[in-house]
């Protein structure tokens, strides 16, 4: 703990941690202030973020990269699945799907492609592990499949057609997760050796001891998961104050802040030479929301909501998974990078954002 209290004195962002308590006393005596409250969450989040990035670098440390970004990954994820749990018992399907999609797009994207900007603007080139990354794209190349074919399939009459997506629904989520478990067993177990770092990195600040990163890792990410709920029930009021779209709030601004925590791991990670964690936190998220959080959301709605929900998305979610998917598998088959690739792939989500800002996708 005197670690902790250490860091939070000597550095001056982590300051804004007095915002977390702040948030809770103004959910309970101001409810209906969702501008307020959505300042106040974001506000929050940030220094939450950049406390769970100093731990998993401490786990990391000791694990090596590939641990280190598959815990980060993890734990992150409970945020969006926190959030879509809460949706998923209230019925509201759409938020549930687009909170899944743009986490998807968000994680592949924005994550991997700034994450390779910040560390080629520091360093002239960087490698990383071509191999672990090609396997993880693949990963998410086939989630992006199984949640294409129920939107793809036609010819099936309207009297029949949601029983067949259920039992579709069902029977592809139990293959996701015994492919994402095979996953874990290859890259943790039977050839661990593949998914070695290449880079070591620059020589930080001292890892803390493994019993205390692994302690703030549950803790952080416990309050980040509340917060990230304030944020989530305040942003669709703020999201009007603001002129924003419904579909840009919850494919691009619900997905940044619940990845906020990955995020600042991964960026940091980048800037020390480490890209192998930074690849393995954003491939690796978004991989592990496609095959095993999505999946079991599906399994839940039969225990949890008021109908089951299937794997259909709309079109345009769809496309943007895929084009993600095409894009990140492209860009990681060399195994090095530099600012522009950063760019190349910025660009790619910043003509979603636009479009999503501009103009909602319909749902059908």
């Amino acid at each position: 703990m005197n670690v902790v209290l250490k860091e939070i004195r000597h550095r001056p962002l982590l300051w804004l941690l007095a915002f977390v308590p702040v948030v809770f006393v103004v959910e309970h005596l101001r409810p209906g202030s969702h501008t307020l409250l959505f300042v106040l969450s974001v506000l929050a989040i940030v220094p939450l973020a950049a406390l769970l990035s100093h731990a998993t670098e401490s786990v990391a440390a000791m694990t090596g990269d590939a641990v280190g970004g598959l815990l980060n990954a993890t734990l992150g994820n409970l945020t969006e699945l926190v959030i879509a749990l809460a949706a998923l018992k209230g019925g509201e399907y759409t938020l549930v799907k687009a909170s899944i999609a743009g986490a998807i797009v968000t994680n592949t994207l924005f994550m991997l492609g700034m994450s390779f900007l910040l560390g080629g603007l520091k360093h002239h080139t960087q490698e990383y592990n071509r191999i672990a990354a090609r396997t993880q794209a693949g990963l998410l190349f086939l989630a992006t499949v199984a949640l294409m074919v129920p939107s793809a399939v036609t010819g099936v009459e309207a009297s029949g057609r949601a029983q067949f997506l259920s039992i579709l629904s069902v029977g592809m989520s139990v293959l996701l997760i015994a492919v994402y478990g095979l996953g874990m067993l290859f890259s943790l177990k039977t050839h661990k050796e593949m998914y070695a770092s290449v880079e070591t990195g620059e020589a930080g600040e001292p890892p803390w001891p493994i019993a205390v990163a692994l302690g703030t890792l549950v803790v952080v990410t416990v309050f980040v998961a509340l917060v990230s709920e304030v944020f989530v029930a305040s942003v669709q009021e703020a999201a009007v104050t603001f002129g924003m779209t419904p579909a840009f709030v919850g494919f691009i601004v619900v997905a940044l802040v619940g990845a906020a925590a990955e995020m600042a791991s991964a960026f940091s990670a980048a800037r020390k030479n480490r890209l192998d964690l930074s690849v393995g936190i954003a491939l690796g998220s978004a991989s592990q929301i496609a095959l095993f959080v999505a999946p079991v959301l599906v399994l839940l709605s039969y225990v949890i909501g008021p109908t089951p929900m299937d794997l259909q998305f709309w079109k345009g979610a769809v496309v943007m998974m895929a084009i993600a998917t095409v894009t990140a598998a492209l860009v990681t088959t060399s195994g090095k990078s530099a600012w522009f690739v950063g760019v190349l792939v910025l660009t790619v989500y910043l003509i979603f954002a636009m479009t999503l800002y501009l103009l909602p996708p319909v749902v059908q």
